[in-house]
């Protein structure tokens, strides 16, 4: 089907205000409001909920326009097809690398718990890279008792109750091809393939969408590979931390105190928690890589969505001129964004009788503040005070039912964003 785009008021027929009309050769899209973006990818959503799934956009299309559209005409059940209007190779070319790393982002966030375990996720990351750019990638995998032997604690603690062993990804891009070039960035994602809450156990509502607790890890990686399809030549270390947190014989429990490896010692007062656990072991890696930027992304805390309302993803940051930054970044890549506080006293927020720190609250959400104490817990792993980190707390990443804007599961909010703060930032 050809759709065209139309800055006229549908005819009469068509009801007051329409905003598709049928001609007889396609569909047309009438931009008559102040949000036209927001209008295409609602259009496209209708088109496509309406069992339309392949699309030649035809006429005059700006860039953004056909992403929008793009964004809309999107269903778990198949895959769609789309032909970009005539435009300059430069947008072709834009467009067609966003739709390559939408499209693996969608993939694996939507992919079964069972089709996509902790090896699977890190295997699909790093075949996904190197297919990219095969000369500029190398890559190691640590699982199971290997990580409890190279003191990744918090991974191997949260997937040690699973069959299926915990696993680090470390990818190393380096475009320069000296081994010893410095390491401009770092990029952490949360990888829990599947979230039960552990003993702290997630009602069946709250566990049925937790194959998307892996968004972090999918969403850096498109962040990535779409950096390195935009041009990134800087050397660039991509961190996943990936896990099934499950409830066993072994599972790790209530009360227990982890020890890591900078010394932080770590009282559990909530096994759903996890994320935050998993990912202090990436981000003391990649502090240790001496990278200068440092951007974690996570399915972090209900309370960022309970704050945003699910369309905007958190950003938190003790470095404030990085997280504004990042919000112009935002901005310019068309993804909703919002910052959230984040104060060096935010770490003392979840305190233990026992331990440097406890994991949470052992209230419902972590207690108020949950997202930005979440945060506060992260940055006890980050080295540099700070200077250079970006958090990311995913909440705009998964719709559990879709709406008007957005098909059920997963998007791809948060990895052009990511990709932007790489090339601009790393040094």
């Amino acid at each position: 089907m050809n759709v065209w785009l139309n800055r006229e008021f549908a005819p009469a027929e068509w009801g007051e205000g329409a905003l598709l009309s049928h001609r007889a050769d396609g569909m047309v899209i009438h931009l008559v409001t102040a949000t036209p973006l927001l209008d295409i990818q609602q259009a496209a959503r209708r088109l496509c909920s309406q069992g339309i799934q392949k699309v030649a956009l035809a006429g005059h299309w700006e860039r953004e326009q056909q992403w929008a559209f793009a964004q809309g005409l999107q269903t778990p059940k198949a895959e769609v097809e789309l032909q970009w209007a005539t435009s300059s190779e430069e947008d072709r070319e834009e467009l067609e690398a966003r739709w390559l790393c939408g499209r693996w982002v969608r993939e694996m966030t939507n992919a079964t718990p069972e089709q996509l375990g902790p090896l699977d996720l890190a295997v699909e990351a790093a075949a996904f890279i190197t297919e990219l750019a095969p000369d500029r990638i190398s890559h190691r995998i640590l699982k199971g008792e290997a990580l409890q032997q190279a003191g990744w604690v918090g991974l191997y603690q949260v997937g040690r109750g699973s069959e299926r062993e915990p696993v680090l990804l470390e990818l190393d891009y380096n475009p320069t091809g000296d081994r010893n070039a410095p390491v401009a960035a770092a990029l952490v994602g949360k990888g829990i393939t599947f979230d039960s809450g552990g003993y702290s156990m997630k009602t069946s509502q709250g566990m049925l969408t937790m194959k998307h607790d892996m968004g972090g890890a999918a969403i850096v990686t498109g962040a990535l590979a779409l950096a390195i399809l935009r041009g990134l030549d800087k050397r660039v270390k991509l961190i996943l931390c990936c896990a099934e947190n499950l409830v066993s014989g072994h599972a790790y429990k209530l009360g227990d105190i982890l020890t890591y490896k900078n010394g932080t010692t770590v009282e559990i007062v909530n096994t759903d928690a996890e994320g935050r656990l998993v990912l202090a072991d990436g981000l003391q890696l990649a502090s240790d890589s001496g990278a200068q930027l440092i951007i974690d992304a996570a399915t972090l805390t209900g309370a960022a969505v309970m704050a945003l309302g699910g369309r905007y993803n958190a950003l938190f940051g003790l470095d404030k001129g990085l997280v504004s930054r990042a919000m112009a970044y935002a901005d310019a890549e068309q993804e909703p964004a919002w910052p959230l506080p984040l104060e060096p006293w935010h770490r003392q927020q979840c305190p233990s009788h026992y331990a440097d720190t406890a994991n949470s609250r052992p209230v419902p959400g972590g207690g108020p503040g949950g997202a930005s104490n979440a945060a506060g817990f992260l940055s006890r792993f980050v080295g540099n005070e700070g200077r250079g980190w970006l958090h990311v707390d995913l909440a705009a990443c998964f719709s559990e039912n879709g709406d008007s804007l957005w098909a059920p599961g997963a998007n791809t909010l948060g990895m052009r964003t990511i990709a932007h703060t790489l090339l601009a930032e790393a040094r």
